[in-house]
């Protein structure tokens, strides 16, 4: 699995209107039905009005290469000029566990 965090900042509500305009235009959908999505979801820091950050999820390297491929990436980039938005980006690895398994209630 390959978990992809992804901050958008802009100014005066700019990344939040850019979240909104992904919603609503059909591209988060399009995205999470695509094969090998496990998620693609928002989130809104509760201290910090002008970033979002997306938690981007898939089952393997072939299938993010894919996913970066597709048209739809062409119309993402536009939307991120539109609303003139910056990156912060951070590729995870999954946890194994080691050593960490006395911290995770399941």
């Amino acid at each position: 699995m390959i978990t992809i965090l992804i901050r958008y900042q802009g100014k005066n509500g700019n990344a939040r209107r850019f979240m909104q305009e992904m919603l609503a235009s059909g591209l988060v959908e399009q995205i999470r039905s695509e094969t090998g999505n496990l998620g693609y979801d928002y989130y809104l820091p509760i201290d910090d009005e002008e970033t979002i950050l997306l938690v981007d999820s898939w089952v393997d390297q072939a299938a993010l290469d894919h996913h970066h491929q597709l048209p739809l990436m062409q119309e993402i980039a536009k939307l991120r000029e539109k609303y003139d938005l910056h990156m912060k980006v951070e590729k995870l690895a999954p946890a194994n566990g080691e050593g960490d398994e006395q911290y995770i209630r399941r």
